[in-house]
């Protein structure tokens, strides 16, 4: 396996065996996670995808 290199996205599982993702800042710092975890690792890559894709988005102050 060749080493990881940092900002990253890990796919993990829990203590229950469902997938989650942890993004992993450039200090290899955890800096954001799924907000739910998923039985199949599928649905979780899906959820990592979409907010790597919501990079463009509007940020709005409230």
């Amino acid at each position: 396996m060749s080493a990881m290199s940092y900002p990253c996205y890990k796919m993990k599982k829990d203590a229950k065996g469902q997938w989650y993702w942890v993004y992993y800042a450039k200090n290899g710092e955890e800096i954001s996670r799924s907000s739910e975890s998923y039985a199949a690792k599928a649905d979780s890559l899906h959820g990592l995808k979409l907010n790597k894709a919501s990079g463009n988005d509007p940020i709005y102050e409230v």
